[in-house]
């Protein structure tokens, strides 16, 4: 497989109170001749809030419009999104943008709690809450997180991979940082709303004592096989990419190794992680739009796939 890296597209420096740096996860939607970004923005007290950038089809590097004010904004007081919401996954299901994002809300004995909460438009550009209360909310076997997903259509459902908390939730480096335990999981939807109550299938698991849990995937179909491109969440590291296959979109085999080329670079933006990949195909070029340093502090960049 290779993967040829294009560079830096944009990094938010303070245009706005609300836009002072980052631009996490990136999700890019087809809309004609543009794409439209949509990324988490974070203010001075690290808060986020989504907004979107739309850039040339043929040309990702060049940036069309920066949008001015959040498409989504902080939930209300209490609720699972009320310390920042970061996008995560889209997809058009009966004429309506489904737009799929974490809400976090502080903890006290743990930092923070992650769940998956859904927007809706008519028009990519004006969003509703479907619901104050997550989509994806806590069950017996994920307690502090459930979120970081990835939706497609396949065949007469929609099928979900996210990723979910393991274990006692956390962890901690060897620097005694408090980090995130989760892992990868599958769940089926009939609507892309209603994904139930119960935990998905867990479908990706650690390799190694290093690892300590997986970030945001991007799955596609191809050549009668689905394919995934998703984030490895290292002790030391930070992020890595990753990449696995299945036959049944259910029981998948890691394959790091034939993306091994597709990782830090020497200095700048992404020399320290890579991470949050998403595909997106336009003509027939695919691209990979992904974060580096500080898991979008340093913006959003992008990379061709010239052959899968």
């Amino acid at each position: 497989m290779k993967i040829e890296k294009k560079g830096l597209i944009y990094c938010p420096s303070d245009e706005k109170d609300w836009m002072h740096n980052s631009f996490m996860t990136p999700v890019p939607i087809l809309m004609g001749d543009k794409i439209r970004i949509f990324g988490g923005i974070l203010d001075k007290n690290n808060i986020s809030r989504i907004g979107f950038i739309d850039v040339a089809a043929n040309d990702p590097k060049k940036i069309l419009y920066i949008h001015q004010e959040p498409v989504l904004d902080l939930g209300q007081n209490g609720c699972f999104d009320d310390n920042g919401v970061v996008p995560i996954s889209a997809i058009e299901i009966e004429g309506k943008l489904h737009l799929y994002y974490i809400g976090f809300q502080l903890g006290i004995k743990v930092k923070y709690f992650m769940f998956c909460g859904l927007a809706l438009s008519d028009n990519a550009l004006d969003f509703k809450r479907y619901s104050k209360a997550p989509v994806l909310d806590r069950n017996n076997d994920d307690l502090y997180a459930r979120c970081g997903c990835n939706i497609i259509k396949d065949n007469d459902k929609y099928k979900m991979y996210y990723v979910g908390s393991i274990g006692k939730g956390w962890t901690e480096n060897s620097a005694g940082k408090s980090l995130p335990l989760y892992n990868m999981k599958v769940s089926e939807s009939a609507d892309g709303k209603d994904w139930g109550s119960k935990s998905g299938i867990e479908c990706l698991s650690f390799e190694n004592h290093n690892e300590h849990g997986f970030g945001r995937p991007s799955v596609i179909k191809h050549d009668n096989k689905y394919k995934m491109f998703y984030s490895i969440r290292l002790y030391e590291k930070g992020y890595r990419i990753g990449y696995a296959e299945s036959q049944d979109g259910v029981t998948w085999q890691r394959i790091d190794s034939r993306i091994k080329d597709f990782t830090i670079s020497e200095s700048g933006w992404d020399s320290e992680m890579i991470c949050y990949p998403a595909l997106l195909k336009y003509n027939d070029k695919t691209y990979i739009f992904y974060n580096g340093n500080g898991m979008g502090k340093t913006g959003i960049g992008y990379a061709e796939l010239l052959n899968l």
